[in-house]
């Protein structure tokens, strides 16, 4: 079983800043990718950023100079510093992770989710 669990998500001002966290956990072979995806209220979900084991980074337009997603690999574990933060930032955020467990077949797996809620 492998589990992705998140922390760091709340309520703050626009302008402010907020950590978010997600340990991978479980029967682990390698993991090719973390990430982080945001859901807005009717909207889809859509990646917000994504860095790969090999430390390659990509970031949706709207959050360029203003997100920075890192990564422990050792303890298999996403980070996403966001600062600036807007109104249109608030949603779900959901951490996404590509890996293989042990059985080395490629799975994709997600977070139950943490609100991130910015106020104007």
């Amino acid at each position: 079983q492998v589990q992705l669990v998140e922390s760091g998500g709340g309520l703050v001002q626009a302008g402010g800043s907020l950590r978010l966290s997600c340990a991978a956990s479980g029967s682990i072979f390698s993991i090719n990718a973390m990430g982080w995806y945001r859901q807005a209220p009717g909207k889809q979900r859509d990646l917000v950023a994504r860095i790969t084991s090999g430390g390659s980074t990509n970031y949706a337009d709207s959050v360029k100079g203003r997100f920075t997603i890192s990564r422990d690999n050792a303890k298999n574990t996403v980070y996403l510093q966001m600062n600036s933060l807007k109104p249109e930032d608030t949603g779900v955020y959901y951490c996404n992770a590509i890996l293989r467990p042990l059985d080395w077949i490629l799975k994709e797996y997600w977070g139950q989710g943490t609100q991130v809620t910015v106020s104007s």
